[in-house]
């Protein structure tokens, strides 16, 4: 009893044992602008797996698995069928805290990567991300092959907002490693955390995260800000423009 109660202390002040490998990582731009004129961009990220001297000496191929998440919010998805000709929504489906982006990109065909046990723990290929839905009163994830899961990632993904993609991370050397993060016209505001997962052998070895942020600037930020922080203001200079935008349109068009 005595030597399990010093092994247990001598773990606690050495604390937990070192990592064989770490990941150092960045990205081009921590803060990208949204103006007026934006049309979308692409962020690079890289980095490199150091090795030390725990390492296995045959360890020399990496898998890397990056996920880039955004802003998260709830989304409604919603069921449309076709009734005497009009088409009307007859179901929908709540999804809670879902991020507003999404993206999971690797450097080979994510089931290749590990074990199907693994990738759903560490969610792992967006059939394996958690997406929270409201269902009758409860909350929960469902299978993938669930309607409105594929109708939600399907819109997203058509969007530019949900991918993945088991061929965009480049391995430039065996420890170096590059991947593009692609942002949309329509990218949401606020900030994206970015999350880097490594593999050996189908065995995962560890992560490492980053993050970066997206803003608007000049007088769309100007208009977010003042409608956020003073919405009657905001609310009545809304109304105003838009009867003199009729009173100018009357006097325009009128018919003497």
């Amino acid at each position: 009893m005595r030597r399990a109660a010093l092994a247990l202390l001598f773990v606690l002040l050495l604390g937990p044992a070192a990592q064989a490998e770490r990941l150092i990582v960045s990205v081009s731009n921590h803060r990208v602008t949204v103006t007026p004129n934006y049309s979308g961009e692409e962020l690079v990220l890289f980095g490199s797996v150091e090795k030390d001297a725990t390492t296995p000496a045959d360890r020399n191929a990496y898998d890397l698995v990056v996920t880039v998440m955004g802003p998260r919010a709830d989304m409604v998805t919603r069921r449309k069928e076709r009734t005497f000709g009009i088409w009307i929504n007859t179901d929908y489906r709540q999804f809670l805290q879902v991020p507003s982006y999404l993206a999971l990109f690797a450097n080979r065909p994510f089931e290749a990567i590990t074990s199907p046990e693994i990738a759903r723990r560490q969610q792992i290929g967006l059939n394996n991300v958690l997406l929270t839905q409201r269902v009758s009163g409860d909350f929960a994830d469902v299978v993938p092959n669930d309607a409105f899961r594929s109708g939600f990632i399907r819109l997203r993904t058509q969007r530019g907002l949900y991918r993945e993609d088991g061929s965009a991370v480049t391995f430039l050397t065996p420890t170096l490693f590059r991947t593009g993060i692609p942002l949309p016209a329509e990218v949401p505001i606020g900030t994206y955390e970015v999350e880097i997962k490594l593999f050996a052998n189908g065995a995962f070895i560890g992560k490492t995260e980053t993050a970066f942020e997206i803003v608007k600037v000049g007088f769309e930020q100007f208009v977010a800000t003042t409608a956020r922080q003073n919405g009657l203001i905001y609310g009545l200079v809304t109304a105003a423009m838009a009867l003199m935008t009729g009173w100018m349109a009357s006097i325009v068009f009128r018919k003497d």
